[in-house]
């Protein structure tokens, strides 16, 4: 090994992370990163670029992404969830903490025709919090029942993290949705869970929920049904073969659109907005993508993979005790760096260890997902915790974190009946013979 081969790395490396640590988005630091790497200790022709993120992009599909995001921004910004909420805190609010419990359950099946953390934070932010705070929840409790159930938003499919893996490795996405849905329903009930037998145990944080008649209930059940239709079809299409994602995809944003006019919550003004919601996310994700592709191919090509992979598997914990291993990287770099970035970075290392320990990439990806999206609820750089911030500007992040701090057990519980279970995860999949 001569001292380029020692420089490669070492370079490439460094300088994403220096420009990751000043503040450049992290596309662009991958494609200086990589730039680097391929012109000057490679000797490649500055169109490996273009070739490299073409052939990863070309992809049917990747043409899920903006019609699942589509459906999720007709929704949040029509305001139809308020409908949705009101039909479950009917049935949930009686509970300790019920508008909390209530968040919780309406981020689950909001996650289900949405899949972004932080418009599930900002959707329950504004719809929620002012509501909490009237009837006496302690701020930074009711802030932190927002923030982390919004956690199940990228996890209950469809999820635009899960389409962006599954994509980008070449892993079946109606497998990884499928794989999702326990796990996301666990987390939820989990979440829910902690949430009531905090606010038993502190009567100071959450008063005790309203009472509804039988009659409330089943008047505001009609708000619930069409929502439930959206999954149901999207879903069961998918995943009964029926569609493929994309086509599923524009069912979903066809419905979403349908609902939004019968609540006569549905303008020009809203669809302007989601177009450019999608775009935008769409326009992001896929820039990554196409960078990561590329700094993927550099590793390759540096040794930087194949190193990690001997490295690692050196370390002979086996494979729990690398799993262990992975999931405190990810908490950690959560700190600093939210689960686009971090999957960008880390899965051209992680996936070929993985594939040496015989852990499924199905598995691995809702796993993913949970130890990931983490990210946005950890100081001092998440963005739920700024996005809540941004609702009620009066509260500091330190309080939201603090109050955070028992939810997240439910969430490492979830990660440990996986690692222990894993066919919490695969069961369905392999029910469907996915």
């Amino acid at each position: 090994m001569d001292f380029f081969d020692i420089l490669l790395p070492v370079v490439v490396l460094g300088s994403m992370l220096i420009l990751l640590a000043l503040g450049l988005e992290i596309a662009w630091s991958l494609a200086i990163a990589a730039t680097i790497g391929l012109v000057f200790f490679l000797d490649q022709p500055i169109n490996q670029l273009a070739y490299t993120s073409w052939s990863t992009l070309n992809s049917f599909t990747m043409s899920a992404l903006p019609l699942f995001v589509l459906m999720g921004a007709v929704l949040s910004n029509s305001g139809a969830s308020e409908y949705l909420f009101d039909g479950i805190e009917k049935w949930l609010g009686r509970l300790p903490g019920g508008l909390a419990t209530s968040t919780i359950a309406g981020n689950a099946i909001f996650g289900a025709m949405c899949g972004s953390s932080v418009a599930a934070t900002a959707t329950f932010g504004r719809l929620v919090f002012p509501t909490m705070e009237e009837r006496g929840y302690q701020p930074g409790f009711a802030l932190a029942c927002i923030g982390m159930g919004a956690l199940l938003s990228p996890l209950i499919p469809p999820s635009a993290l899960l389409i962006i893996y599954g994509a980008w490795q070449r892993v079946s996405i109606v497998a990884l949705f499928a794989a999702a849905i326990v796990p996301g329903i666990m987390l939820a009930l989990l979440l829910m869970l902690t949430v009531v037998i905090v606010a038993s145990l502190n009567r100071n944080l959450a008063p005790q929920g309203d009472k509804y008649t039988w009659r409330e209930r089943l008047v505001a059940t009609r708000n619930l049904i069409p929502f439930a239709l959206i999954i149901v079809l999207v879903l069961g299409f998918l995943l009964g073969g029926i569609t493929t994602p994309t086509e599923a995809g524009a069912i979903g944003a066809f419905l979403s659109i349908v609902v939004s006019l019968a609540y006569r919550r549905f303008n020009m003004a809203v669809l302007r907005a989601s177009l450019f919601d999608a775009v935008k996310v769409t326009s992001f994700a896929l820039f990554i993508v196409a960078m990561a592709s590329v700094i993927a191919h550099v590793f390759n090509l540096a040794g930087i993979i194949s190193g990690t992979k001997e490295l690692v598997l050196g370390l002979g914990l086996g494979k729990y005790g690398t799993l262990v291993l992975f999931f405190v990287m990810y908490l950690i770099g959560g700190m600093f760096l939210e689960a686009w970035s971090m999957l960008f970075i880390t899965m051209p290392l992680v996936m070929p260890i993985l594939h040496e320990l015989n852990i499924s990439p199905v598995w691995w990806g809702v796993a993913y997902v949970i130890a990931g999206e983490n990210s946005i609820m950890t100081p001092p750089f998440g963005l739920s915790l700024f996005v809540l911030q941004g609702i009620a500007p009066q509260y500091p992040v330190e309080t939201i974190f603090r109050a955070a701090l028992p939810l997240f057990i439910p969430v490492y519980l979830t990660l440990a009946l996986m690692v222990i279970f894993p066919e919490t995860a695969l069961w369905l999949p392999s029910l469907l013979g996915l």
